[in-house]
């Protein structure tokens, strides 16, 4: 059952940007002025990369300043002269992939595959968020009061704050950076402690040598135990986005609706993505659907496939096939080219995954596949016999654990597919798309793909979940309302004949 290692030890090379050990608002790099220092360590050599002084309560007040400071003048600019820059930090990005590539395998332990992936994901959400100043429109109402003309404007929030997670932490920024700046809102981000460098420094200098205006983006480096919770209590951002637990997010929201201001919020939470494969499907692509969705950076991704739910007059077969092919994935250095499984992403992320497995197997699952760990690389474990109350199958795993269930139907495998609290993205493997679809149509997800897995995410289209997974949407025409706000203006051409 044990899989083959390559633990080659490689550093990662100096990057062209340097300054790391600072952060970036109102135009400067500075150092945080909080207590501690920040070990920013490659999670499969354990180097450090880089320290960084952490921020205070007085920098996060400072940066909050400059981005409500810089706003206006950034609003007012010519829709054009935002896109412009937007699509220059989409030109550099494009120049600086391996850099960027390179930084995401070193720091969040992201294969090579699956960094270049996410490089894919970012560059698009940014050339898509270079068309939101011009089609942020408005309109002109009809009404039926004599000479009343009706005016809706679309306007910038004013200033978002943005709370970025560790997983996919490029994509995850850009998404909220690129388009809340490109509508005419000023960003401050504070980027998860494992991943500060890809997740909002890195952005940050890509943005100053696209001509981005000082204090428009901002980035804070510090714990959320910190300042998380006056990261969302400050009165400025009209906006907060965040990417990250159920049990955080529910916590954002709440201060979100404290202190003096009511705040929006734009939620992307947990989720517990099933995959089901119909008794009519392709095994053959059941089966690559499966691992791509399941062992895909680890499965530290907030859509992977959380649980198979297999039709029983496939079942064995499926396991069969499916175990043969994860036997055979290449675990250990993620800055191989081949290798599909790394390293998760800290100490904390395998107590976790090996708590799972403690459970399972006192839960009466059973283990078909699985190893020791060797430092933070934990390879593939698969389980069958499991059912919908199991811990491995009620909670998001986030990690390289694949739960199979055995449905005896289509209504069954729907009802387990259904049977839990979050609903984020989901998938539907068979040989017929018109079933696939009407299945899908069933499926309580923001997200459902026939015949693809469920990790998915296009610039055009809404992203997004349902129940426990979180509140609103990104990407596309979807992220302009999330990051606008719409202003009722009337003009009255006629007197009005009022009652008294």
């Amino acid at each position: 059952m044990a899989t083959a290692y390559d633990q080659r030890p490689q550093r990662r090379e100096p990057s062209r940007y340097d300054g790391f050990e600072k952060m970036s608002f109102d135009g400067l790099w500075r150092q945080g002025t909080g207590e501690g220092v920040l070990e920013d360590r490659d999670p499969y050599t354990n180097d450090v990369l880089v320290r960084i002084p952490l921020a205070s309560q007085a920098d996060l007040e400072e940066a909050y300043g400059a981005a409500a400071a810089a706003q206006p003048r950034w609003a007012a600019l010519l829709p054009e002269e935002r896109a412009s820059i937007i699509r220059r930090a989409a030109q550099i990005m494009e120049a600086r992939r391996a850099e960027i590539v390179d930084w995401l395998v070193h720091e969040s332990g992201s294969t090579r595959i699956k960094a270049n992936l996410e490089w894919e994901y970012a560059h698009a959400v940014t050339l898509e968020a270079a068309t939101f100043p011009s089609r942020a429109s408005g309109s002109i109402v009809p009404t039926s009061i004599p000479g009343k003309e009706s005016r809706v404007y679309r306007q910038p929030v004013g200033v978002v704050g943005m709370i970025s997670p560790w997983n996919f932490p490029t994509h995850l920024s850009s998404r909220s950076i690129a388009p809340a700046m490109a509508l005419g809102n000023a960003v401050v981000i504070k980027p998860a402690s494992d991943t500060p460098v890809t997740g909002g420094l890195l952005l940050a200098k890509i943005y100053e040598e696209a001509g981005l205006p000082p204090g428009v983006l901002n980035v804070i480096v510090a714990r959320g135990s910190a300042i998380g919770d006056a990261f969302v209590l400050n009165p400025i951002p009209r906006v907060i986005s965040f990417t990250g637990s159920t049990a955080v997010g529910k916590h954002v929201a709440e201060l979100a609706a404290k202190g003096d201001t009511l705040k929006r919020v734009a939620l992307e939470l947990g989720g517990n993505s099933p995959t089901v494969v119909l008794e009519d499907a392709d095994l053959d692509l059941a089966v690559r659907i499966a691992v791509f969705g399941k062992f895909l950076h680890q499965g530290q991704i907030c859509m992977a496939i959380n649980r198979l739910i297999v039709d029983a007059k496939v079942h064995d077969e499926f396991v069969e096939r499916f175990v043969a092919a994860v036997r055979g994935l290449k675990v250990g250095d993620p800055n191989d080219p081949d290798t599909v499984v790394g390293p998760v992403v800290n100490q904390a992320q395998l107590e976790t995954h090996l708590d799972h497995v403690r459970r399972a197997l006192k839960d009466g699952a059973r283990q078909l596949l699985g190893d020791e760990p060797r430092g933070l690389v934990f390879p593939p474990h698969v389980f069958v016999d499991v059912t919908n109350r199991m811990s491995i199958a009620e909670e998001e795993l986030f990690g390289p654990i694949a739960p199979i269930i055995k449905a005896s139907n289509e209504e069954k495998a729907l009802e387990l597919a259904n049977d839990t609290s979050y609903g984020l993205s989901a998938a539907v493997v068979t040989r017929d798309v018109e079933r696939g679809n009407q299945f899908a149509l069933r499926i309580r997800a923001g997200m459902t793909h026939v015949n693809d897995s469920p990790v998915n995410d296009v610039a055009t289209c809404p992203f997004g979940g349902e129940k426990n997974s979180g509140i609103g949407r990104y990407n596309g025409e979807w992220a302009i309302e999330e990051f606008t706000t719409v202003h009722w203006i009337s003009v009255q051409h006629e007197p009005v004949l009022y009652p008294f």
